[in-house]
């Protein structure tokens, strides 16, 4: 996969007031973790394996882990790919998997005379949404670039989602529901030089020059175009069972340097009777959505008036909140929500230099979940209803290769993750990009050689018992404070502000 480069931008806000669930309101600050057992879910013949495209929503809002334990990627098989212009992964065809605690993969396969494939979500009941090429070029690119359409697998079979109405070749699904329901973006063939469709669709350095628009398809009305908040561009990236849609709109054509897009930018959430409403800012000109739950409550980051700082939010009932809540430094920002309204992310120490993992259990009631050893900064990126918060990390916050390694923070300790699964094993774990309600963890690590694979950590505490492989007793917080690690950062490894 061709390597690539996260911009994360940090923000947080201030919350009027969040009730703390009972059942965190005492924490009883023990010190000791179950172990793991680490399934690797390799490769279908080639060197590595991922569980997310780099939709620009690598360590954020994807749900590649089902409630089940039930894992959904993409592995390089051993096929060239037969669009060398455009590398998707190692030049080699990759197919999209899904995968159980056995870490058999089965090959959910790309669209008839495509080559590669790949999932963004899996649900519950397990609907796989993601993005496959579908065999053809794409006649608004030169130079042999593939169609990929948005796809939805179920039951075995591979469904074409296909394109907006009035024209385009380009589609991607974000998100799922249990019911069907799927959100994500399209490209029409309106010429568009601010378009936002630029990182998505795998390939990281085509410049696309159309505008990119939110969809939702359901198996009733095909794919819909959601609209905008007033600009050109649109995309959806979340959907709950609700029905409830999240993402990013351009709310004009004014150009900004401060969005993670060309021009300002702000976050909707759609619903059936009310059509796309703005979320709201902090004051700034840039909000951004990072998460949404089942509830219809958002977290994510926006500017304070200025555009000089940027605060995490949480959106709810109609009104937006600043999370509150400092290390001392000028961004904060959330990745995560649970069904409990408490998010996990980052904050900035007072140099705008040092950042670590942070944990909101209500308006401004901000935790510092603290780093690994000698290591300088970190991030939360998930976090279940259990309170289990994971994340990485990081070496060094100014080098332009820092070292990754996965962590879980639970009950006032930060666990470093490679302590805790068996010795000697064959992955480096690096990213976490998913926990689920039952403790279970899905990720990235590195082999080696450097090669990236998707894993599944199961917990060998007392909700899963006599799994084969676990071991049962408990480490200790001495014992699982630090490991020596290997030089490699994970692909996709963000660039911090």
């Amino acid at each position: 996969m061709k390597s690539r480069t996260l911009t994360w931008i940090i923000a947080i806000t201030l919350l009027t007031t969040l009730a703390i669930p009972p059942r965190f309101a005492a924490q009883d600050q023990k010190k000791t973790h179950h172990h793991y057992k680490l399934v690797d879910m390799g490769t279908f013949g080639g060197p590595e394996s991922y569980l997310v495209t780099g939709s620009g929503q690598d360590f954020v809002g994807s749900s590649v882990l089902n409630g089940g334990g039930t894992v959904a990627g993409f592995a390089d098989t051993s096929l060239p790919d037969p669009f060398p212009n455009f590398c998707f992964s190692d030049c080699l065809v990759a197919h999209s998997f899904q995968a159980g605690s056995g870490g058999v993969l089965t090959d959910l396969g790309a669209l008839p005379g495509g080559g590669s494939s790949a999932p963004i979500w899996i649900t519950a009941n397990g609907l796989i949404g993601g993005v496959s090429e579908n065999g053809q070029t794409d006649p608004l690119y030169p130079g042999g670039f593939p169609e990929n359409h948005a796809v939805l697998w179920q039951q075995g079979t591979i469904l074409d989602l296909g394109t907006l109405p009035d024209g385009g070749y380009q589609s991607e699904a974000n998100a799922v529901n249990n019911s069907g329901q799927v959100v994500g973006t399209a490209l029409n063939t309106t010429a568009d030089a601010n378009s936002m469709a630029v990182g998505n669709y795998w390939y990281f350095d085509v410049p696309y020059g159309y505008q990119e628009r939110a969809f939702l398809w359901d198996q009733e009305q095909g794919m819909q175009d959601l609209g905008t908040l007033g600009g050109a561009d649109a995309e959806a990236l979340f959907i709950n069972e609700r029905g409830q849609v999240v993402g990013h709109s351009y709310t004009g054509s004014t150009a900004s340097s401060l969005c993670q897009y060309p021009l300002l930018t702000d976050s909707f959430i759609w619903e059936k009777n009310t059509g796309m409403v703005d979320l709201g800012t902090l004051g700034g000109t840039c909000t951004e959505a990072t998460d949404l739950n089942q509830k219809g409550q958002v977290v994510g980051s926006s500017n304070l008036a200025g555009d000089q700082s940027q605060h995490a939010f949480l959106w709810s009932h109609g009104a937006i909140h600043d999370l509150g809540g400092s290390l001392g430094g000028s961004f904060l920002g959330a990745y995560g929500v649970n069904e409990y309204g408490e998010a996990a992310g980052y904050a900035y120490h007072p140099d705008n230099t040092i950042f670590h993992a942070v944990l909101w259990r209500g308006i401004g009631q901000m935790t510092d979940l603290g780093v690994i050893g000698d290591d300088q900064c970190s991030y939360a990126a998930v976090i279940n209803a259990s309170e289990q918060v994971a994340g990485s990390s990081i070496s060094s916050c100014t080098t332009e290769e820092p070292a990754f390694r996965a962590f879980l923070w639970e009950d006032g300790s930060i666990f470093d993750l490679n302590t805790l699964i068996p010795p000697g094993s064959a992955l480096y774990l690096q990213v976490v990009q998913a926990i689920n309600d039952r403790g279970e963890v899905a990720g990235q690590g590195v082999d080696s050689s450097g090669n990236n694979h998707a894993f599944l950590l199961i917990p060998c505490d007392g909700s899963h018992p006599g799994v084969e492989g676990c071991d049962y007793s408990l480490a200790d917080e001495s014992t699982a404070a630090s490991s020596a690690r290997p030089r490699y950062s994970p692909s996709g490894s963000p660039r911090m502000r």
